[in-house]
C-alpha cells in the first residue's frame, strides 16, 4: 500500500452542510418546502408588524426590519444573518423597543411553528431552522442577511 486512502470529499464535510443544501438544488427544494410548511405563514406574520409600523410612521424602521426578516423568512436556506459592524447603541435601543412592540409575538410563532414541525421527522430540519430564526425575531437591528458562499 502506497498509502491510506481519503474519502471523498462529500463524506468528509459536516452533516449540517448537506442540511442547509450545499448545493443551489437541494437549497431550492427545502426552501420550497419551507415555504409551504412554515415560510408563508411567519411571513405574513411579519407582513402584519411591517404594516402596522409602516402606519404609526415613527415605527418606520421598525418596519423595514419586520418586511426584511419577513422576505428572509420566506426563503432561508442559502442565506446567513450576520451581525452588522457598524450597528450601535441606537441599533440596541431599538431592539427593546421591538421586542416589546412586535418581537415577542413574532419569536412565539417562531417557537409555535418549531413545535408543530418537530413532531413530524421530516419536520425536524425545519424546527431547528425556525429556532436559529428566533434570535433575529427578538432582535433584528443591527443584523444583516446575506448570501451563503
Amino acid at each position: 500500500m502506497t498509502g491510506a486512502r481519503r474519502p471523498p470529499e462529500s463524506l468528509c464535510e459536516s452533516p449540517s452542510a448537506h442540511l442547509t443544501g450545499s448545493s443551489p438544488s437541494v437549497r431550492t427544494l427545502l426552501n420550497i418546502v419551507w415555504l409551504v410548511l412554515s415560510g408563508f405563514w411567519l411571513f405574513l406574520g411579519y407582513a402584519l408588524a411591517a404594516v402596522i409600523m409602516f402606519v404609526l410612521i415613527v415605527t418606520i424602521p421598525w418596519g423595514i426590519a419586520a418586511w426584511r426578516i419577513g422576505v428572509y423568512s420566506l426563503w432561508p436556506f442559502g442565506k446567513d444573518v450576520i451581525d452588522r459592524p457598524t450597528a450601535g447603541i441606537g441599533s440596541a435601543i431599538g431592539n427593546v423597543v421591538w421586542v416589546v412592540l412586535a418581537g415577542w409575538w413574532l419569536a412565539l410563532g417562531h417557537i409555535a411553528s418549531a413545535i408543530a414541525l418537530a413532531i413530524t421527522i421530516i419536520g425536524i430540519p425545519f424546527a431547528w431552522a425556525n429556532l436559529k430564526m428566533v434570535p433575529v425575531a427578538l432582535l433584528p437591528l443591527g443584523k444583516q442577511i446575506v448570501e451563503q458562499r
